[in-house]
């Protein structure tokens, strides 16, 4: 997501300048709901029992279809959403990209709702080998001939070995998250005031990368990028190399007769970013000497070691930086000065209290600021795909019924819709920063499940939850308390998303809109004989349900004009003189005929019959 931000500096507080280191249109509500907690499950021999639903279509000719579907067609949330309704089912079959000639087979079962989808993280009842990127596996040739962790089950002999390697990373890196995160996001914070008081904004994620990856080098290996031969080139040699991996299911806007044989029919040639992989390798190598000399007191080669470090760093964790980082700062920046004023004060208080130090225990002070974190992890989970391939036929829940699975069958599941899963969240669409707050909004955070895992559990050498899942955590939490420490408030540009039924648009700022109102009102795939007057239309509780895409008043018919909006303040007014002006006419006539003409303002009628009441 591209952005750009306007800050607002706060004076110098005293105890900022003393801190030490001892470690689809957006939509926000302010207001915390009522934790809305998914309804009592009956028990499972009373769900009814359906087969799963849908069909992959022909060989060959089904995925293919299934990927213009997904790539072009709809996109990826409307592909999701109308097979969904389609089959009355959070649960169903579909094939997912790439397909031919990529993928052997891209056959999937897929599940949307928070109740089907951790059966994804138990790796008792599904195998996790070479899924990580889903239905294909990129080219070992990108990490150095070897499958790295993020590929291996936890049977496999080498997961718990590279997974304890990964810990030990962590572990020796605590000491210097604290100083190093601050040092290298105060270098990005000046640059983007620079930039800001030059330009009148400043780009944000260009400035993220470099910052997230320099920290991360730091504070992982002691080693500054710039003062070596890779110098400010890391981030997008690391882009470059992910996007070689992860082409098959993406999409970069160019026609779809270039990219579906360029990046969805054949994979990317890996010699052509060998070169740029070489460099990274070459930097990790030199400066990860004493991981590299652990590593080979586990019983791993310093080579494997190396680029799995290479893999961890880049791949997981600056693309976790990548990603979250700007989301954190466009769910804040479009929540408003209340929002940012709370965070604030609560960040600010919480240090002072702690002797003007930034610590673990001042962050646990912070129980706004940490809210709003898990909720951007939730509304955005970075890592939006899951997969998991049966080990034995089994029977998968959802909130309404049970679905049998055979044994070898691939589950996929797409987080957006299980994070965002109304039965389990109230208002889920919205970003709403106070919903993990007290002790009912602590119990829904084991639907938070970025980590490939429930928030409220760990990584362990026997699961395949993120090794570095409190430490990405951490990174977020620090990333909004320097923000709010040097800023007292800030606002951002963000490209938006509109939707049709059958695809997604990005607009960006400054783009005019316009709607012609007729063709809307008359859509067809919202109103049956869209191009008749069916005077009964709106009767009836079906009926209703169309109200709100009556849309004469500057908004919908179930809404009311407020001072903050732009639906016409006469809309009440107009309605009931239009219905003074029906009653009247039919209180004095049975019947009557009239001639109709076209005019520039409307319609020009003449009566020519008027038949008076006779009852």
């Amino acid at each position: 997501m591209a952005s750009t931000f306007q800050l607002f500096a706060t004076p110098r507080s005293p105890f900022t300048s003393r801190r030490c280191f001892t470690v689809r249109p957006i939509t926000v509500t302010l207001s915390k709901p009522t934790a809305k907690q998914a309804d009592p499950t009956p028990e499972p021999s009373k769900l009814p029992m359906r087969e799963v639903p849908g069909d992959y279509g022909l060989p060959f000719i089904g995925p293919i279809m299934d990927r213009l579907d997904y790539f072009y067609n709809q996109g990826r949330d409307k592909f999701f959403q109308s097979r969904m309704e389609k089959y009355k089912s959070t649960v169903f079959k579909a094939n997912m990209p790439p397909g031919p000639f990529i993928s052997k087979n891209p056959n999937v079962v897929v599940l949307l709702d928070g109740k089907s989808f951790p059966v994804l993280f138990d790796v008792t009842k599904v195998e996790k080998k070479d899924l990580f990127s889903g239905t294909y596996m990129p080219s070992t040739d990108l990490t150095g001939g070897y499958r790295v962790l993020s590929y291996l089950d936890p049977s496999e002999p080498s997961h718990s070995k590279l997974k304890n390697l990964l810990f030990f990373l962590l572990k020796s890196s605590r000491d210097k998250i604290f100083p190093e995160f601050h040092s290298c996001y105060t270098d990005m914070f000046e640059s983007l005031e620079t930039q800001l008081a030059k330009n009148g904004k400043a780009g944000f994620s260009d400035a993220n990368d470099q910052a997230g990856f320099n920290f991360l080098a730091r504070a992982y290996f002691g080693a500054n990028p710039p003062d070596t031969k890779l110098g400010s080139d890391g981030p997008g040699l690391v882009t470059k190399w992910v996007f070689f991996q992860l082409a098959p299911i993406l999409t970069v806007g160019l026609p779809r007769i270039v990219e579906e044989p360029l990046l969805h029919t054949f994979p990317l040639p890996p010699f052509l970013v060998k070169s740029d992989y070489q460099r990274l390798y070459d930097f990790f190598n030199e400066s990860s000497k004493s991981i590299l000399d652990e590593a080979e007191k586990m019983g791993i080669s310093r080579d494997e070691a190396c680029h799995n470090l290479v893999f961890a760093t880049c791949f997981n964790s600056f693309g976790g930086i990548k990603i979250l980082f700007p989301s954190i700062l466009k769910w804040i920046g479009s929540s408003g000065s209340e929002l940012q004023a709370q965070l604030a004060k609560e960040i600010r208080s919480a240090i002072k209290s702690n002797g003007g130090k930034l610590t673990m225990a001042a962050m646990e002070q912070m129980p706004l600021m940490k809210s709003v974190v898990y909720e951007a992890f939730r509304i955005n989970p970075p890592v939006p795909f899951q997969y998991g391939r049966a080990k034995a036929d089994m029977v998968i829940e959802s909130h309404d019924a049970a679905f049998r699975v055979k044994k070898g069958d691939m589950l996929f599941g797409y987080q957006p819709f299980a994070t965002r899963d109304p039965k389990i969240f109230g208002q889920a669409e919205e970003f709403v920063p106070g919903r993990f707050l007290g002790e009912e909004g602590e119990k829904l955070l084991t639907h938070v499940l970025w980590s490939n895992g429930p928030e409220t559990e760990s990584p362990t050498v026997d699961n395949k939850q993120c090794a570095g899942k409190e430490f990405v955590v951490l990174v977020s939490r620090l990333f909004v308390v320097e923000f709010f420490l040097r800023y007292d408030s800030f606002s951002v540009e963000a490209d938006m998303v509109i939707e049709s039924h059958d695809a997604a648009f990005r607009v960006k700022k400054g783009d005019m809109l316009f709607g012609y109102q007729p063709f809307a009102t008359r859509d067809p795939k919202i109103f049956r004989q869209a191009e008749e007057f069916v005077p009964g239309r709106f009767l009836g509780e079906e009926g209703e349900k169309l109200l709100t895409h009556v849309l004469w008043s500057n908004g919908p018919e179930t809404e009311s004009p407020t001072v903050d909006n732009k639906q016409c303040a006469g809309k009440e007014f107009v309605v009931l003189v239009s219905r003074l002006f029906v009653v009247e006419l039919f209180l004095r006539y049975d019947s009557f005929s009239v001639e109709v003409a076209s005019s520039s303002l409307g319609e020009t009628v003449t009566l020519t019959a008027l038949k008076r009441a006779s009852f």
